[in-house]
């Protein structure tokens, strides 16, 4: 069996913690180096449910794609619901291990998994690494699909394609406009929308959109803008970075005995879909095709 050391310079080879943003906190949080490692479980986000999974199974390592601290603390008190996280790891001997942007801008990467899910062909990355002299890391992808959609079918195909959320799949555009291609990112998105319109693309898929950009972004050009749950779009790198963990270990002889994690960490639990108003009903919920103006 390999050792944590070992099995952490093969994750650094796959996502180096130098290529993560200069604020991110990535690498490893919790673990003994010599250490001995036969089980790992992929997940997006170190919650108290997610380490308890990883206990459940047995798990030596956790790797997640948040970080567990992304600023700095003063405590690791079992009082607090992340110093809970830490104790419950080291009582467990479970280390934790992050690859947060550095697995963003990675080859292939989170967007690159989004794409996958949503069977689209990946052209080039929507924001280029400037130190890959292949053009092929980066931030975000550009993608190209078999045959045109419309956006209400893209809308579709991703709701269905995706982890199920109370969210959905929220559009922003003509439902029956032509879709032909498509840039995707992984996680909050609406920074990005000056590099999605010089894409020129039909549509962008990402998670987070604010009102503000979201109704700038549509001002600017008809671009359709496809919003998922922030959770449902980084859960597919899991799947993608297991499967690359296994061809490591595969290729070593360790014989690591890889998961996945289909725990829903995403916050939000309930959804209530809009309604149009009925004949005697005493108040009126807006209906999204009713644009006669805001309820008294």
């Amino acid at each position: 069996m390999p050792r944590l050391s070992e099995v952490i310079a093969a994750l650094d080879e796959l996502w180096p913690a130098e290529r993560a943003e200069s604020w991110d906190a990535v690498g490893t949080v919790v673990g003994d180096p010599d250490q001995e490692v036969t089980r790992v479980l992929f997940a997006v986000d170190p919650v108290q449910e997610i380490v308890d999974e990883a206990v459940e199974l047995d798990a030596d390592l956790l790797v997640t794609h948040h970080p567990l601290y992304l600023r700095g603390t003063t405590t690791v008190a079992a009082s607090t619901f992340k110093g809970r996280v830490v104790h419950t790891l080291i009582k467990n001997d479970i280390a934790l291990h992050v690859a947060h942007t550095n697995a963003d801008t990675a080859d292939p990467g989170v967007s690159d998994a989004l794409a996958g899910a949503l069977d689209l062909r990946v052209v080039r990355p929507l924001v280029p690494d400037p130190t890959d002299p292949e053009g092929r890391r980066g931030l975000g992808r550009v993608c190209e699909l078999d045959h045109p959609l419309t956006v209400r079918e893209l809308a579709e195909r991703a709701a269905a394609r995706l982890p199920a959320t109370a969210q959905g799949v929220r559009v922003a555009g003509a439902p029956d406009a032509p879709v032909r291609t498509v840039a995707v990112s992984g996680g909050s998105g609406d920074s990005l929308f000056d590099h999605v319109r010089a894409a020129g693309v039909d549509a962008f898929l990402t998670a987070d959109l604010r009102h503000h950009p979201v109704s700038e972004a549509r001002a600017h050009s008809p671009l359709a803008l496809l919003d998922a749950a922030h959770w449902a779009t980084e859960w597919p790198w899991c799947e993608l970075a297991a499967a690359q963990l296994d061809e490591v270990s595969d290729r070593h002889g360790w014989g690591l005995r890889v998961h996945v994690s289909k725990t829903v960490t995403d916050p939000w639990t309930a959804h209530a879909a809009s309604v149009t108003t009925r004949p005697g009903s005493a108040s009126r919920v807006p209906d999204p095709s009713d644009t006669s103006g805001a309820p008294n």
